[in-house]
């Protein structure tokens, strides 16, 4: 009985970890050319939305306290901090845990494979066909993640919102579970 008990709180705070929000790439935006240092640096690809909402896409070439020069499809173009309303930067994902998932389920797939087939049973032969396809499965399967890891885009994080312009309202709801509390916590930010 005790071991269900203790199972089953380890089960329930596993689950609770798993539906935490993520607040560690939640920074507020800079609302100051001159922090913007802090968080970009020259040659990072970035969106620049300006007072008219344009929106530009660019690598930074200089940036300073009141100005901000792009390199857009080649073309220089100067922002003074004046007209930009929102600058967002889309961060780089590594590849590897797409690599590493990939590789994980075909190594997975191809040893399930073998083992569901009748060939694959009993001798040395039947062992190395099995590791073999195992192998080959996760080959496959990182060639496949990587893939799947390139495509997907994560979203852009707001690094500078310019003084005129509004934020959008946020809910937070997050399980809160301590040894002698249970309960909900509830943010609202405006």
């Amino acid at each position: 009985m005790k071991i269900i008990g203790s199972t089953s709180r380890i089960l329930a705070a596993g689950a609770a970890l798993l539906l935490l929000p993520v607040f560690a790439g939640a920074q507020e935006p800079v609302k100051s050319f001159d922090q913007l240092n802090t968080r970009l640096k020259v040659g990072d690809t970035i969106y620049v939305t300006d007072a008219q909402g344009h929106e530009v896409k660019g690598k930074i070439r200089d940036l300073s306290a009141i100005s901000l020069l792009l390199d857009a499809g080649g073309m220089p173009q100067d922002f003074q901090a004046a007209r930009v309303a929102a600058i967002q930067l889309q961060p780089k994902d590594s590849l590897r845990n797409g690599v590493l998932w990939g590789a994980l389920a075909g190594f997975v797939g191809g040893a399930l494979s073998c083992a569901a087939s009748p060939d694959c049973a009993g001798d040395e032969a039947a062992a190395g066909m099995a590791v073999g396809l195992a192998i080959v499965g996760a080959a496959a399967g990182a060639g496949i993640g990587a893939g799947v890891d390139a495509a997907i885009k994560g979203p852009r994080l707001v690094i500078y919102r310019g003084a005129g312009t509004q934020s959008a309202a946020r809910f937070s709801l997050a399980p809160l579970i301590t040894p002698r509390h249970k309960g909900v916590a509830v943010a609202f930010a405006f």
